[in-house]
């Protein structure tokens, strides 16, 4: 509601309450009883979880959910005169006076259910959640799709009860009084939120405390969706809330390291063991997920048990590689098929045989490590002999996009000459590098990694995880372009799209806190349950310190590196092995080092030392031993840490014009050289006369509408410029994943031609859309995103495009999204 009056408070938000409430949903319920977590000093100003300093006393897998309470920290509201709140801040009290609605900010996204008690209430009222700033609406499947319902009246207890398991993604509650009679009361509101028993074993800061945020709002992401017998794979309520497998291998990679909850990872790597979702990748992502949760605990005898179960998925994939077998689903961006719309793509198809390549020689090395020399052959021979095959076309190269050429150089065997080529065609772009899904860019990070491009990804993790943050996000997206952040106002309702009504606490999106961890900090497992590991922190140019911990069965490796003060603090658990220590540089020259105050090296022995040498910027350190270390290196010449130097923002479409004025007489104003009314003649019968240079426009995912309505200057009138009836494509709500409609727009030529597509909200609905414009050839995004609202006298967007192209329209609000026309003329 536009019209709120805003009010925050100061004091402190955070209330954890034991008392009645607490006690109420344990007994009506009887699966959340009161949290027991201990709580253990401040809260991390970097972490958006208001319990992170409670802890669990030895938290397993078995345990349930446990509850605790949360207060909002500001609120707002439509009718001032109708809510007295003075109490509301020191006595949980507001007088209700009227009608009207109140929102209330609980500050971050929570796993949760509203509630309040009141013994006077007599007036109609429902209640609202949502994730973002309006009552949440998702696709139908939903328990209650509408997140808004009259509440359950449980005594003097109200409580919005929206799924059997009562929670959902929670930032913003509402109380909407329909009706008043007599003034009455509202106490005690609150959210209970539901929460699995784990601690922070893990951490991570940085120079940059925007990385830092990213690390610990991925953590948070996938804590929230730890449900009582399996990581969840969406906190809203959407009708796919349950492990997904591909989804969870990011989000048990984050899990582990933030956590250390191995036995709850191996839970769910046996829950779906015997389930792919009917997504071909998503048996390989098991397949790694195994070899993770293998590398990081040395659970060899877990290895075993599963090695039959991992052989069939991946001899599966090698039956499949080269016959383009039906995928079903490889990820949301339009290069890979926009999801379920037409996931066998080339592009599709080549990452996942180049992930095919990739899971056999990871399990192969895995088998190696645990003596199944049998298998380990078997497996990297499928892999080298793949990747010869298509060594074997001349520039194979060429034919990899930005996600294939990603799995294949995360296959680790590509030549550092396919590396340049690969990274040259893809990763130079800042947009085009960027994958619609975060957990696609989690493969493509990993690219970046191994090809030694810091630089580039850590730019890329702020620009997809860090513009989540800046938009007000306190969890990661399902999806999201961070050209969002110019067309929103902070924790507006998200476009939705082809991945259906867009979830904001999507765990898949955590795969950025392993990296982190293992890519800025350092801190590797080289044999199975750290037995052997390396610490290289990859600083990038920017970067002046890194600080952290990864857990182990073995105890807590932690690691500290400074290059500016020179300090390195170690600690290496007993029963592991630091191979290899990399204490970075940053360009400076190094005179000596100490160990624990005491000088062990200086540059005159560098010839002579086996166990400590300078090598491409790092101090290099040798098989350390469990042990507790501080280095202290003395520069002879200190470089300082470079300022940040992003690309650029490069569209091939920067300008586009809004027009609210010319409304449904388009004659003269547009489509001078062609035009194409949608559903005017009925029956998805369009009115069209295109231009000799567009031999088609091509529609995919609408629905038709065409209305008997009463003439009036927004509906387009016909080529004689008299009016007609309504006619319009529109998406498919509330369908899952039917919240977008496409325009293929094919060109003849390679000049310059302007189009306007034309929006009418008939029937005041309230609609919002969102327009992408892609390449039709490359399908990649040459556009910002453009929002398209208050277009109930009808609005037109105005761009000028070279080539074939495709439009996505995209509901975000409202009935649906809605498209009258599109009309083509020259360039202006």
């Amino acid at each position: 509601m536009n019209y709120f009056v805003r009010v925050f408070f100061t004091s402190a938000f955070l209330m954890l309450c034991p008392g009645f409430g607490q006690q109420y949903v344990q007994a009506q319920n009887n699966v959340y009883p009161p949290i027991t977590a201990t709580k253990l000093g401040a809260l991390n100003p970097l972490s958006p979880d208001p319990i992170f300093n409670y802890s669990w006393v030895n938290p397993k897998a078995s345990d349930g959910l446990e509850s605790y309470n949360l207060k909002p920290i500001s609120w707002t509201t439509s009718a001032p005169g109708s809510f007295d709140m003075k109490e509301f801040k020191q006595n949980d009290v507001i007088v209700v006076n009227g009608k009207g609605a109140i929102r209330f900010d609980f500050g971050q996204t929570n796993a949760g259910w509203l509630e309040f008690e009141s013994a006077d209430l007599i007036d109609s009222i429902t209640m609202s959640i949502s994730e973002y700033n309006e009552p949440a609406i998702v696709n139908s499947g939903s328990v209650n799709p509408v997140k808004t319902l009259t509440p359950v009246k449980h005594g003097q207890i109200y409580r919005l009860e929206l799924n059997p398991e009562l929670y959902e993604g929670v930032r913003f509650g509402w109380i909407n009084v329909l009706s008043h009679a007599q003034k009455w009361h509202v106490k005690n509101l609150r959210l209970v939120c539901q929460v699995k028993p784990v601690n922070y074993q893990g951490s991570f800061s940085c120079s940059d405390p925007e990385l830092a945020r990213i690390w610990y709002t991925g953590a948070y992401n996938v804590k929230l969706n730890l449900q009582k017998d399996y990581f969840g794979a969406i906190l809203m309520e959407r009708s796919d809330r349950h492990s997904w497998t591909g989804d969870a291998y990011p989000s048990q990679a984050a899990s582990m390291v933030a956590f250390g909850n191995y036995d709850f990872v191996k839970a769910n790597i046996v829950n779906t063991a015997d389930l792919n979702n009917g997504i071909l990748s998503y048996s390989l992502y098991w397949v790694l997920s195994l070899i993770d949760y293998i590398n990081y605990t040395g659970d060899v005898e877990f290895a075993q048990k599963y090695i039959d179960n991992a052989s069939k998925k991946l001899d599966l994939a090698f039956q499949h590689y080269g016959q383009s077998p039906k995928l079903d689903f490889f990820g949301w961006d339009e290069r890979l098929g926009a999801g379920f719309e037409n996931p066998n793509t080339a592009e599709s198809q080549r990452a996942y045989a180049m992930l095919s390549i990739r899971s056999w020689i990871e399990f192969g090395h895995l088998m190696n490590q645990i003596g199944r020399v049998d298998l380990a052959k078997k497996y990297t021979d499928y892999a080298h002999q793949k990747i010869n095959e298509q060594r074997k076309r001349e520039n194979w190269t060429n034919d990899f996009g930005l996600h294939a050429s990603a799995d294949a150089i995360n296959t680790g065997l590509t030549t550092a000459k396919e590396n340049n080529l690969f990274y040259n065609r893809n990763y130079t772009d800042r947009v085009n590098r960027l994958s619609y899904s975060p957990f696609n860019q989690y493969f493509i990070i990993g690219a970046m990694a191994k090809m030694q491009k810091y630089n580039d990804a850590i730019s890329s993790i702020k620009d997809c995880w860090g513009g989540q943050i800046k938009y007000g996000g306190t969890t990661f997206f399902e999806v999201y372009r961070p050209s969002w952040n110019s067309i929103l106002e902070q924790n507006d309702a998200p476009p939705n799209n082809q991945c259906g009504y867009t979830s904001l606490t999507h765990p898949w999106s955590s795969g950025v806190v392993k990296w982190l961890s293992e890519e800025v900090l350092g801190i590797k497992p080289l044999a199975p349950g750290f037995k052997e590991f390396e610490i290289v922190p990859h600083l990038g140019d920017t970067i002046s310190f890194v600080s952290g911990s990864t857990p182990t069965l073995q105890g807590i490796i932690s690691a500290n590196f400074n290059i500016k003060s020179g300090l390195t603090t170690l600690t290496i658990p007993k029963g592991t092995k630091a191979k290899r220590v990399a204490i970075p540089l940053g360009g400076s020259t190094v005179k000596s080092l100490y160990l624990n105050g005491k000088l062990i090296w200086n540059v005159k022995a560098q010839a002579t030392s086996k166990t400590i040498h300078i090598k491409n910027g790092y101090l290099n350190l040798s098989n350390l031993l469990p042990g507790k270390y501080e280095y202290k290196v003395v520069y002879d010449k200190v470089k300082e840490p470079k300022a940040s130097n992003d690309l650029p923002w490069t569209y091939a479409i920067n300008t586009f014009k809004q027009d609210s004025l010319t409304s449904g007489k388009w004659k003269n104003n547009y489509g001078k050289e062609g035009y194409m009314l949608f559903n005017q003649l009925g029956n998805g019968k369009h009115l069209q006369k295109l231009p000799a240079y567009i031999s088609s426009v091509t529609l995919r995912n609408e629905a038709n509408v065409h209305l008997e309505l009463s003439a009036n200057n927004s509906l387009l009138s016909d080529s004689l410029n008299a009016n007609q009836n309504l006619g319009a494509i529109v998406t498919k709500d509330p369908n899952p994943t039917q919240q977008t409609i496409t325009m293929d727009i094919e060109a003849k030529d390679d000049q310059l031609h302007q189009v306007a597509v034309y929006f009418l909200d008939w029937n005041d609905k309230e609609r919002r859309s969102a327009v992408e414009v892609f390449d039709a050839k490359t399908l990649n995004l040459i556009a910002p995103v453009q929002l398209i609202k208050n277009y109930q006298k009808g609005k037109y967007l105005v761009f000028n495009y070279k080539g074939r192209i495709r439009i996505r329209v995209n509901h975000v609000r409202g009935e649906n999204a809605a498209v009258s026309g599109v009309f083509f003329d020259q360039d202006n």
